[in-house]
């Protein structure tokens, strides 16, 4: 399968290669990059290389996109989005994301986040994207409202109570 780059005016979305394993490393065990988030940490290159294998296995099956976020100008990797968690019908999906603090609160995020949903709805003709957040975690949430998501009330993360969930849907033409 062709993966789907992205590009935007500062960013370029790619896929992710085992070469990105210390990323990897940092923003799956840093406390400050995790503080809102229950997963499990890929401390060693070990770790890391599984995680990225692991990735990569659902993206050939087609069971996630998972993009790389780098400058245009630098192919290091500074942070990830994806969209998984895909509904049975394939009508649904769930985006994530972490970015490396050091680029935090430049819009990187948010010119990513706006692209993925825009993939999301046009080319996977998705109807629903949901986001679960920490209900503590102020950036993401504004993050999240600025690009049109709105909390849903009555939807709970059944594995983490601390999480509140926002969802944007297709606007219908």
């Amino acid at each position: 399968m062709n993966f789907p780059r992205i590009i935007t005016e500062r960013l370029l979305l790619r896929r992710l290669k085992p070469s990105d394993w210390e990323m990897i490393s940092y923003l799956r065990s840093d406390k400050k990059v995790n503080e809102f988030v229950k997963r499990p940490s890929a401390k060693s290159k070990e770790k890391a290389l599984e995680f990225i294998s692991k990735i990569n296995c659902g993206v050939d099956n087609r069971n996630l996109y998972y993009w790389t976020i780098t400058e245009k100008n630098n192919s290091e990797m500074i942070g990830s989005i994806c969209l998984w968690n895909f509904s049975g019908d394939q009508r649904s999906a769930e985006v994530g994301y972490d970015l490396n603090p050091k680029f935090q609160r430049k819009g990187i995020m948010n010119e990513s986040l706006k692209r993925v949903v825009e993939f999301g709805f046009k080319e996977l003709n998705l109807d629903l994207i949901e986001a679960y957040t920490h209900k503590k975690n102020e950036r993401s949430k504004k993050l999240l409202e600025r690009n049109g998501f709105a909390l849903v009330k009555n939807k709970k993360d059944e594995h983490n109570r601390d999480n509140v969930i926002y969802g944007i849907k297709k606007e219908s033409s």
